[in-house]
């Protein structure tokens, strides 16, 4: 199989398994190898190579982004799952993943979500709220163990030239199946609270950490002692993460390292599903409390404090 993007500079071919590109005003070439299925298993975060890579050989493409922004900047044959449609309606229950693993599954199944396929999440790392990061890891605790996302997002993967995305099989065959390696519940956040090897992060705005409630919370402030990084303070300027050297020392700073258990919470899960996806992916222990701030705020204060 081969294909063209002369538009965009490029010629690429795929050659057992292996996308490579020449730029067609030079002789050189490169290519890069699509992760396997085993690197993937502790890989959640590819480059946009590897993402093309994974393309070609089938991965279901699936755009997080919100409508606003995929009109703008449309990703063809792609297929749309944004993260409220695996959660409740309503708030307080809004960021929380349905109990119903047959809906679930359905849900998935008619995003063209496939057992065997690598699921590549795309969003907007600059103007979004992390859904690519929420939608991997909320595959990842559903049981999918090739889902991950773009560094850069949408605009790292066009870049070279939009990839050729295959239609998906619809419906897909996958079956959720979950795990409690990446996911905290309320009582669970409210036990960890001052537990020594355990640092609770409030992945919000300053604003909300500090007792405001523009997105809907019944209570302002943050759970007791949680400490504040904001998600996009991972991103840099130009949408692409910071190195894992970079992350280690804004985490140190928190009295953070590998060994250490880490809760995120932000408002639904959002923010904090993209800190948890980005610090797993570096090799930190962490989990994210998907009812987060609207549920937490929503129950009884004399249980679960917030400090402003």
């Amino acid at each position: 199989m081969s294909f063209e993007w002369s538009r965009f500079g490029f010629a690429g071919a795929v050659v057992a398994g292996v996308l490579a590109f020449t730029p067609l005003t030079s002789g050189c070439a490169w290519a890069v190898e699509a992760p396997s299925a085993q690197v993937l298993a502790t890989k959640w975060i590819v480059s946009a190579d590897e993402a093309k890579a994974l393309i070609a050989q089938g991965a279901v493409v699936l755009d997080n982004r919100d409508v606003s922004l995929r009109k703008s900047a449309p990703l063809p044959n792609s297929l749309v799952l944004e993260w409220p449609q695996l959660t409740y309606p309503d708030v307080p229950a809004k960021g929380k993943l349905l109990d119903d693993d047959a809906a679930l599954t359905k849900i998935l199944q008619q995003a063209g979500v496939s057992k065997d396929k690598p699921v590549i999440n795309i969003a907007d790392p600059i103007n979004g709220w992390g859904e690519d990061g929420r939608l991997t890891w909320a595959l990842r605790t559903l049981g999918h163990t090739e889902a991950v996302f773009v560094d850069g997002g949408y605009e790292a993967l066009v870049k070279g030239g939009v990839p050729q995305i295959a239609a998906p099989k619809i419906p897909g065959d996958f079956v959720v199946a979950r795990t409690a390696n990446w996911e905290v519940k309320r009582d669970d956040v409210k036990a960890d609270i001052g537990k020594a090897g355990v640092v609770i992060i409030d992945a919000r705005e300053d604003r909300e950490y500090t007792g405001g409630t523009p997105y809907g919370e019944s209570r302002g402030g943050h759970v007791p002692g949680a400490k504040h990084v904001w998600f996009k303070d991972l991103i840099s300027k130009d949408g692409y993460l910071l190195s894992k050297e970079q992350l280690a020392e804004k985490l140190k700073s928190l009295g953070v390292d590998q060994s250490t258990q880490v809760d995120a919470y932000c408002t639904g899960g959002i923010r904090s599903g993209f800190l948890t996806a980005t610090l797993t992916n570096a090799g930190y222990k962490v989990k994210n409390y998907a009812g987060s701030m609207w549920d937490w705020a929503s129950a009884d204060p004399k249980q679960y404090p917030l400090e402003k």
